[in-house]
């Protein structure tokens, strides 16, 4: 097989190494860097249910970080895995009732992005020794609740490198915020947005492809990369753990090796779900790729329809993380369902900047029949937390909530009896309160960190020391700015 490289999803850029498209983050032309071809798993499910975490995650990683050497990957890859995790799983998968349950919330952040976070900076101090990188890296991010805190934990106090996060001031949960305010490092920043999750991850790609404010960066030393699930670097990372989550069940007897599952993913920017879908290409044994969404059920609508229309009113829910109109990285499978057709994809890119919405052909909607869309709403929302807690004693936070409703409405729809994952996405200890209230609606008069010991006295799940970090910690940054400052704010950080 040729030598795996990496496209632009639109078109201008080709031949791309693995280490250019992870420090790059974005394609010059918009475009998503996507690989050349989808490689297939080489070891047997026998061997890798024998391996853990940290050797599964080098045999996928492997195969799509072809410019590594074994060394430096199995490099990156222990210090990225290792005591931040509270288990030495680092991804275990519990059964709970007739479902299996991927917790994705050990990490040191207490939410999935820790998986591939971790190693980012990491992979990206590697990559840019490799292509010969002498300007300081700033890694630019918006955040929706969770990769901020993720990457501003991976990236602090990483030489030659600054991190420049924003955040929707009131579309996050208190102890999110309280996490990125917090938050240590002479390299960080944290910005609230007055606007949604929406404006700040526009409000960054406008930056990314801003020639001039480019060129005024690197005048002054300085390059962007990206931490968002758009950067290769990130989204590989997250095709080990559906990897090792199989492995588990096999090794444990809960399935056959080569059986079919399912898995339930709760998703907004759809590349924890499009990460399943790499996995399953690569030979996994994934049945239907369940993809929950919240109120803002963009996604949902668009796999039953084939149009994706961004023209509806954004919704603040309790799955915060969730609340996302503008889904960047289905446009990495937008490009595979139109057959790798670049132009194709560019053209329905444009048609969501300037109208507002796409529509895909009858063909390309055939290529989304793996993929099951529904979403739960609020009220939904909160009876499955309550409702698999008094049966299962299995205390879910909102987002793997969402998964879990979701799930049930497949299986009421389908009757498909496939064994299946819900991926679980957060701690129920990120989202106190929207937790807490669903189980009794008397919680709603208690602050959310005084919550924090309420619950560990409901669940008996002790407090995890991300939270212990906070309640300690002093606020850091306070800065708040319009959607249209932020290439003043970024000036004005790194003094150019």
């Amino acid at each position: 097989m040729d030598k795996l490289l990496y496209k632009s999803t639109r078109g201008l850029e080709k031949d791309i190494s693995a280490s250019y498209a992870i420090v790059k983050g974005l394609a010059e032309d918009g475009g998503l860097y996507v690989p050349s071809y989808i490689p297939k798993m080489k070891k047997t499910m026998a061997e890798l249910s024998e391996m853990n975490y940290q050797d599964i995650a080098y045999e996928v990683m492997s195969l799509y970080y072809q410019d590594f050497t074994e060394e430096e990957l199995r490099a990156c890859i222990h210090k990225a895995y290792d005591h931040k995790f509270d288990t030495k799983a680092i991804a275990p998968t519990i059964k709970v009732g007739d479902v299996y349950m991927l917790e994705l919330f050990h990490g040191s952040t207490i939410a999935f992005k820790d998986m591939a976070l971790s190693i980012l900076p990491y992979l990206m101090k590697t990559a840019a020794k490799k292509i010969g990188i002498e300007k300081d890296i700033v890694i630019l991010t918006a955040t929706s609740g969770d990769t901020g805190k993720a990457a501003l934990a991976g990236f602090a106090d990483v030489e030659n490198t600054k991190i420049i996060v924003f955040y929707p001031k009131d579309g996050v949960s208190p102890i999110q915020k309280k996490q990125m305010v917090t938050q240590k490092g002479d390299n960080t920043f944290v910005v609230g947005i007055e606007g949604n999750f929406d404006d700040a991850q526009n409000g960054v790609k406008r930056i990314f492809s801003d020639t001039t404010f480019n060129k005024e960066l690197e005048d002054g030393g300085f390059q962007f990369s990206s931490a968002n699930s758009i950067n290769i670097g990130r989204l590989i990372p997250q095709v080990a753990y559906y990897f090792y989550t199989y492995a588990t069940l096999v090794r444990q007897k809960e399935i056959r090796e080569g059986e079919t599952i399912n898995v339930a993913v709760p998703t907004g920017n759809f590349g924890n779900i499009l990460a399943a879908y790499y996995a399953k290409e690569m030979g996994l044994p994934l049945g239907k790729l369940i993809c929950a969404s919240n109120d803002n059920k963009v996604l949902f609508d668009f796999i039953r329809t084939g149009k994706y229309d961004r023209q509806r009113p954004f919704m603040l829910t309790i799955s915060p993380s969730m609340d996302i109109l503008i889904s960047s990285n289905l446009e990495r499978l937008i490009y595979e369902i139109a057959g790798a057709d670049s132009r194709a994809t560019k053209a329905l890119m444009e048609s969501l900047t300037s109208n507002g919405f796409y529509e895909v052909t009858d063909q390309m909607k055939e290529g989304l029949s793996e993929f099951y869309g529904n979403y739960a709403n609020q009220v939904e929302t909160q009876e499955t937390i309550k409702k698999v807690f008094e049966k299962n004693n299995y205390l879910m936070d909102p987002h793997t909530a969402v998964g879990y409703a979701v799930y049930e409405k497949y299986m009421a729809e389908s009757g498909d009896q496939t064994k299946t994952v819900v991926v679980s996405t957060a701690s129920p200890y990120k989202f106190t309160k929207s937790t807490m209230i669903s189980l009794d609606e008397e919680y709603n008069q208690i602050d959310d960190f005084q919550l924090i010991d309420k619950m560990r006295e409901k669940s008996g799940v002790e407090i995890p020391g991300a939270i212990h970090e906070i309640l300690e910690a002093n606020v850091r940054h306070n800065t708040i700015c319009k959607h249209d400052e932020m290439e003043t704010i970024i000036k004005k950080f790194l003094k150019i």
